[in-house]
């Protein structure tokens, strides 16, 4: 296969950036996205060309750190999946492609597809602790857990806090990554001693690092990796109201 890409180039963070062609002619179809764009950057080093800065870790799916958007798609064309996992078998012999970064102002970028994600991490930094006893493992059944409860509280964790919900938002809102850690801390009742002072202090967060208000547009849980559901922003809404109302937060 070949590929055409047209990845967005930016020095470093003070730098003007732009839109610089490349192509790679000898592409697999069993290739991940980024093995594709490892073949690239090892012909520009041998060129002694700069190679394409962009993120990456485990390359599984599991961390979040590899996304940019992929023709105006967080994490590309398929559904439910990391940029990482994404295979060159979804794209056709002569496909253009454009790479950017996520773009919000609460995600700076550093430099290529490489942006600053650090504005979640405070954000979860906010949700605090659970009220869990330290020393020795507690008994399963001390604290009995709905099988459903303990499900809803499971499919919120599998957030990775990757940002493609603020990149695929028109607002740049963090109200799903926020949403889906207030609830995966809150749900249990291991985490309902804190839940009213979690949800202010987290909610507060986002509105300090910039990001947008949610309007509910659903384009976050449609970029979402990990398929997070818009119920997190309606829990978040409901235990933050309650935290105000009653005066507790």
């Amino acid at each position: 296969m070949r590929i055409v890409i047209h990845a967005w180039r930016q020095a470093s963070a003070t730098d003007r950036g732009g839109f610089a062609r490349f192509e790679a002619s000898d592409v697999r179809p069993d290739m991940s996205f980024l093995e594709m764009l490892d073949v690239i950057n090892e012909e520009l080093i041998t060129k002694g060309v700069r190679p394409i800065a962009f993120e990456s870790d485990c390359r599984e799916g599991i961390c979040g750190t590899c996304g940019f958007m992929i023709n105006g798609i967080a994490h590309g064309p398929v559904r439910g999946i990391a940029t990482c996992e994404l295979r060159m078998r979804h794209f056709r012999d002569g496909d253009e492609l454009w790479l950017e970064p996520f773009r919000a102002r609460a995600f700076p970028v550093i430099k290529d597809l490489v942006v600053d994600r650090g504005a979640l991490d405070r954000i979860f930094v906010q949700g605090g602790y659970i009220s869990i006893p330290t020393g020795s493992a507690p008994e399963a059944n001390t604290i009995p857990v709905p099988k459903e409860v303990a499900e809803r509280a499971l499919d919120a964790a599998a957030c990775i806090g990757c940002g493609a919900c603020v990149a695929a938002c028109p607002n740049a809102s963090a109200a799903l990554f926020t949403g889906a850690k207030i609830a995966h801390l809150s749900i249990l009742p291991q985490g309902w001693p804190e839940r009213r002072r979690r949800v202010t202090r987290m909610a507060d967060a986002a509105r300090k690092e910039g990001f947008g208000h949610c309007t509910l547009i659903g384009e976050c849980a449609a970029a979402c990796p990990a398929e997070i559901k818009l119920e997190a922003i309606a829990r978040m809404n409901r235990e933050w109201l309650a935290a105000n109302l009653r005066g507790d937060a």
